[in-house]
């Protein structure tokens, strides 16, 4: 593992919330944080984008009044979720809210800028970029992001196809700084096998769709319980890149999910119409077999760390 970030200090489970479209939300991100879990949300889950100033300041609050009330067990600190593609919009005004309240933590994804990297280190923001591929970690490091998300094959939402043992190897070749795995983790075992390939945290996304406090409609959760891997599928129609969504929800669209057409990765769209027409799609990772029921943040985190204790105190006694 490597010498983390101040930021981390106060984490005692090696965890973060991925930020999920459109389901992440204060209530989820408080809920993380404050049972020991790096909380995110994308900066686009606001919605007008004036809500992101409300946002930010309700979680900001909480986990104030959290840390005041408990002294001895500080929250995890939270992150924002920026896609810095260029047909976000919204891109400058949501760093600057992220600067008024001087989120910990800045994830970017699709494109490493170094002028929202240097954004972020102005007020001493840690930057976590995420990956598909070790050309793509050298170049966001090679811009000034602090860390990388090595975003794997099976993972939900923009996955890539590279082999988790694969792309956390080739990166720990070179760089010794942050590093998250994002793959089909949903159980305390497979965090412990994170750590054990060289990836400081966790990424963990799919299982809190799964829980009572995610945005997600009653029967996106349901779904998410009664389906497992063979349901997933691998398409970059409805954003122009490649992404792990569920095949109940494609049908409902009215779409073959064995035969979706190729998307132009050119019409990236990222809060626009395009998104918009496509938002009842629900995206997944491949581990959720491993979801057997709906239940609170809190309760799935406490889940989590006894199956993680579990796990390691059996690799100990082997």
């Amino acid at each position: 593992m490597s010498q983390l970030p101040a930021v981390f200090a106060s984490l005692k489970f090696p965890v973060i919330g991925s930020p999920l479209f459109i389901i992440s939300n204060p209530k989820l991100v408080i809920a993380q944080c404050i049972n020991g879990v790096v909380g995110s949300m994308p900066a686009l889950n606001a919605r007008p984008a004036a809500q992101l100033d409300d946002w930010l300041a309700e979680i900001t609050a909480a986990l104030a009044a959290h840390n005041h009330a408990h002294p001895d067990n500080p929250a995890a600190p939270f992150a924002v979720n920026q896609i810095v593609h260029k047909s976000n919009a919204r891109l400058a005004d949501d760093m600057a809210l992220c600067v008024k309240y001087k989120v910990p933590v800045i994830i970017t994804s699709l494109g490493a800028r170094e002028d929202i990297y240097q954004v972020a280190h102005s007020y001493g923001a840690v930057v976590l970029h995420d990956v598909i591929n070790n050309k793509f970690a050298h170049k966001a490091i090679e811009k000034g992001a602090d860390g990388l998300i090595a975003v794997a094959a099976g993972a939900g939402g923009h996955a890539g196809i590279k082999s988790p043992f694969a792309l956390v190897q080739e990166i720990r070749q070179w760089f010794d700084g942050p590093l998250g795995l994002s793959g089909s983790i949903a159980t305390g075992s497979a965090i412990l096998g994170a750590l054990a390939m060289g990836a400081d945290f966790a990424y963990i996304g799919s299982a809190f769709i799964a829980t009572e406090e995610a945005r997600a409609s009653a029967d996106y959760k349901r779904c998410i319980v009664e389906c497992n891997s063979d349901d997933v599928v691998y398409s970059n129609l409805f954003t122009g890149v490649h992404g792990n969504y569920l095949a109940p929800s494609i049908r409902n669209a009215g779409l073959d999910p064995n035969a979706l057409a190729e998307s132009d990765p050119s019409k990236m769209d990222f809060g626009g119409d395009k998104s918009k027409a496509w938002k009842d799609i629900w995206g997944c990772g491949q581990g959720i077999g491993a979801i057997d029921k709906v239940q609170t943040a809190a309760a799935f985190i406490a889940q989590l760390k006894c199956e993680f204790a579990t796990a390691k105190a059996r690799v100990l006694n082997t």
